[in-house]
């Protein structure tokens, strides 16, 4: 579709500006602090500055990237350079070439005024030209820029937190599609529309365009819907398209049964696609259930299991074949919360997730394989039956422990067959627990050893694993080697611990 913005998941482009919110040139003209005084080119209205650099090239294109408040004192400026030359010209086509937002012209401590020729040269170059009195300086400028950044950012923060508890407020009301479109849409200002997998629009709420601005985001909804026939090109995740000055956004729903999210509004806010994306995650899930039934399968699977049905029993009514277990932890301190714990589900193809504090665990069908997830840290256990579940679940858990103290992604348990594997289990199992009969008892012992072990002695890493300090792994270890009255510096006593400590 000509003029469509397409987003491939696994392929994200590069932001040509920062992703934080930009500052209007008139917020900053407005500062009685700065005196700044707009002098030549076209009006400050709708122009943004995105960041402050200070150059005092002559020739500042290949420092810019756009979006720039340039800053100058005219340093650079030749001696020769005036009305009857081309200098101010070329320079201020530079900087229009480059994205530049506006030009700064400093008063100090080279020049008193602002060169006339500089002036006519942005006001043809359709370049806003500031006049930064001498009082004020370019760092003071700049401070005001970030301060202007930091006040939006914060303010566009507070709107997005408050959209998405008020979107799952709606998810889970009576009826709770209607009541997310509808809050969707008073959140943009805008039209929020589900689409069906024949196209036909299923329900919406908002302001309903007309025209061509219907049809084009109908046709906009064509572009993310999944692929009928096998073979043919991946549909992106999220398409967007400006269609008579309405900003035009499609999302497609998981599960893939073919949903998709429309969304108009006139104008386009920062954090407006961040809304819009917390609102397809939960219609991707309310929509999941209404088309396969898998809530209905799910409330069975579990009231069997608590009446004592064994794992094997109830996996049929969640999916066919083997399954992984997933623990994800989401980077930095704080515990994922139901929202995003949901996205973390439907980023992994599973509606199965328990935020369990810190940590999220996920049930996932072994096809779907498990990818890095910006944000998240993920362990991921071997493929296992149902009745292996338990043991999938500690897979996991190491794995996620192993991949946070190196700083991995994601990282997999590996299930390949061991040395160890050749003595009976049986005998290896009596051989365990004589041998590490005097740490089973303290769990806490056992647990630093086996992750201590793994990480081949690194004192910090395990510290990161076990969310202890480094003093408390030394002491445990030593512990450990008391009881056990071993040198855990021998390579041969460390194999044979590791061995013991697979088989408990």
């Amino acid at each position: 579709m000509e003029g469509t913005h397409t987003t491939m998941p696994d392929a994200p482009a590069v932001p040509p500006t920062p992703p934080t919110p930009p500052v209007p040139l008139t917020a900053l003209l407005a500062r009685e602090d700065l005196a700044l005084r707009h002098i030549a080119g076209p009006s400050a209205e709708g122009v943004v500055v995105h960041w402050v650099h200070t150059s005092e090239m002559a020739d500042p294109y290949p420092y810019l990237l756009g979006g720039e408040l340039l800053l100058t004192a005219g340093v650079h400026i030749p001696e020769t350079a005036g009305p009857g030359t081309a200098y101010f010209d070329d320079y201020a086509s530079r900087i229009v070439a480059a994205g530049g937002a506006a030009l700064g012209f400093g008063l100090a401590p080279v020049h008193d005024t602002v060169p006339e020729a500089l002036v006519a040269a942005c006001a043809s170059q359709g370049l806003p030209l500031l006049e930064v009195p001498p009082r004020t300086t370019f760092s003071g400028v700049a401070r005001a820029v970030w301060q202007l950044m930091a006040r939006a950012r914060l303010a566009e923060l507070r709107r997005v937190t408050e959209a998405q508890q008020s979107l799952a407020v709606a998810a889970s009301r009576p009826d709770p599609v209607p009541s997310v479109l509808r809050q969707l849409a008073q959140r943009l200002g805008g039209w929020a529309v589900l689409y069906g997998p024949e196209g036909a629009e299923i329900a919406g709420a908002g302001r309903e365009p007309v025209g061509e601005v219907r049809g084009a985001l109908a046709r906009l909804a064509e572009v993310v819907r999944p692929a009928a026939a096998p073979g043919e090109r991946p549909a992106p995740a999220s398409a967007t398209d400006t269609v008579a000055g309405s900003h035009l956004a499609a999302y497609a729903l998981g599960a893939g049964h073919g949903f998709v999210l429309g969304v108009a509004e006139p104008e386009r806010a920062p954090g407006d696609h961040t809304v819009a994306s917390v609102a397809a995650v939960l219609l991707s899930l309310l929509t999941g259930e209404q088309q396969s039934g898998t809530g209905a399968a799910r409330s069975s699977a579990l009231v069997r299991l608590l009446l004592g049905a064994p794992p094997e029993e109830v996996a049929s009514l969640l999916g066919d074949g083997p399954w992984i277990v997933v623990h994800a932890r989401p980077d930095g301190d704080g515990a994922p919360d139901p929202v995003a714990a949901s996205a973390l589900g439907a980023a992994l193809g599973s509606a199965l997730v328990d935020p369990a504090g810190d940590v999220a665990r996920v049930l996932v069908p072994a096809d779907r394989t498990p990818a890095p997830l910006p944000g998240w840290t993920l362990g991921v256990s071997a493929a296992v039956a149902p009745h292996d579940w338990p043991e999938a679940d500690t897979q996991a858990a190491r794995a996620l422990a192993r991949a946070r103290a190196t700083r991995a992604p994601l990282l997999r348990h590996s299930a390949r067959p061991a040395l160890a594997d050749l003595v009976p289990p049986g005998e290896a199992a009596a051989h365990a627990r004589t041998l590490l009969a005097p740490v089973t008892a303290h769990p806490a012992l056992t647990e630093t050893l086996r992750t201590w072990l793994s990480l081949h002695g690194s004192w910090d890493r395990t510290a990161v694993a076990l969310s202890v300090h480094r003093n408390t792994v030394r002491q445990r270890i030593a512990r450990c080697a008391t009881l056990l009255e071993t040198d855990l510096d021998d390579p041969d006593v460390r194999m044979e611990l590791w061995f013991a400590l697979r088989r408990l």
